[in-house]
């Protein structure tokens, strides 16, 4: 079994079918374990008791984001960003975001031949992070190569000693980066505060106390990468979906109110986050196999979207399929607080471009994966927009 390569990246799909019986099954070269089914892969993300959430430090590095806590800490920090992310703070966002996407798509479309992920997926959802959070806009590209450092994080976990190392370095010299920009800005906040999410963070109290320069910092991080690389995989994967079932392009085309429902099936066909970590707290009995304590384990997130038990015709793409109880955006207490974000961006990216544009692939190359093991998604899209 290979996770890695750029085959297996495209397309994992059959592997899971294959080892989806055996879930939970162990990986003794990386001692961990895998979930692949629907059921076991919600009860480690839902199941507090039996799976915990820390698992952020490894080989040397402490990942203290909010994603790898547990509550009663997680509780109180995932407080001080909600409100940020409610129903009526996100559609407030639409106008801004239509604006966004549509000069990227115009760009797009005046060219006619481009990268679609670098050009489209990957700079709308930096840009709006960023706002939210009261950045410079020019820094936008500053802040997409910090994401990609903290999400190639993934290859200390799972990776050889050489890819860990380099993963590391390069996170620890955006760390550092970050660390120096964001002094800088919350100096300004603290004398003269604004309506964005950086001043809220500034002026967040946890029992009392001001949010550390190291909680801020990871707070920092945590926002910039999970408010972009899902929303990036998501607009390319959608393309992918589309020209890869042209007969649902064409449904789409002449539906276009099953836009909203077509993205929801995306998520669930080709799922932006693969997998999340978890650790045993104890001895758990799960399909008959008893994982020990401690044991770091994969609920597989694009493995449980892609089960026949939950879903009819779970290997058919169809962009009417209601209901749809896919798990992309997690399940449980650290369900995506982005999610409401991200389907906003999908949508408002292709209802600029799908009337606008016939899309086809630039050419017959496969396209070229990211390199996260635990998200999917081309790293490249090289597309050919004809104006329609």
């Amino acid at each position: 079994m290979n996770l890695f390569n750029d085959e297996m990246r495209r397309n994992p799909y059959p592997m899971y079918d294959q080892f989806r019986a055996m879930s939970p099954m162990h990986v003794p070269q990386a001692d961990l374990w895998l979930a692949l089914d629907y059921e076991a892969v919600k009860r480690m993300l839902h199941d507090q008791e039996a799976f915990s959430s820390s698992v952020g430090g490894t080989r040397g590095l402490a990942f203290e984001w909010l994603l790898f806590m547990d509550p009663p800490r997680h509780t109180k920090l995932r407080a001080i960003i909600s409100r940020a992310f409610t129903p009526r703070s996100i559609a407030n966002l639409e106008p801004r975001i239509r604006e966004l996407a549509r000069g990227l798509v115009e760009a797009a479309l005046a060219k006619r031949d481009i990268d679609l992920e670098a050009e489209v997926a990957a700079p709308l959802p930096i840009m709006v992070i960023s706002e939210m959070l009261g950045l410079p806009a020019s820094d936008w590209k500053r802040v997409e190569r910090w994401s990609h450092a903290i999400m190639s994080l993934g290859s200390t976990i799972i990776g050889s000693a050489e890819e860990s190392q380099a993963a590391s370095e390069t996170f620890l010299r955006a760390d550092s980066e970050m660390r120096d920009y964001l002094a800088t800005l919350v100096a300004e906040r603290n004398a003269s505060p604004r309506d964005d999410l950086l001043t809220r963070l500034v002026q967040a109290e946890v029992d009392g106390e001001h949010l550390s320069a190291d909680e801020l910092v990871r707070f920092f991080e945590l926002l910039l990468a999970a408010g972009a690389e899902t929303t990036t995989n998501l607009i390319d994967n959608t393309v992918v979906c589309l020209l890869d079932h042209p007969e649902q392009y064409a449904r789409l085309r002449a539906e276009p109110a099953l836009l909203p429902t077509a993205i929801e099936e995306v998520l669930r066909f080709r799922s932006p986050g693969q997998a999340m970590f978890r650790a045993t707290k104890h001895e758990v009995e799960l399909h008959g196999k008893t994982i020990p304590a401690g044991k770091m384990v994969l609920a597989m997130l694009g493995a449980a979207n892609r089960d026949p038990q939950q879903f009819a015709d779970a290997a058919t793409f169809d962009i009417a399929r209601d209901p749809n109880p896919h798990l992309a955006f997690g399940h449980g207490i650290h369900f995506c607080l982005g999610a409401a974000l991200s389907r906003l961006e999908a949508r408002v990216v292709f209802e600029e471009l799908l009337p606008r544009a016939d899309v086809t692939y630039a050419d017959t190359t496969p396209w070229a994966p990211r390199k996260p093991f635990h998200v999917h998604g081309p790293a490249s899209l090289p597309i050919t927009l004809s104006t329609r």
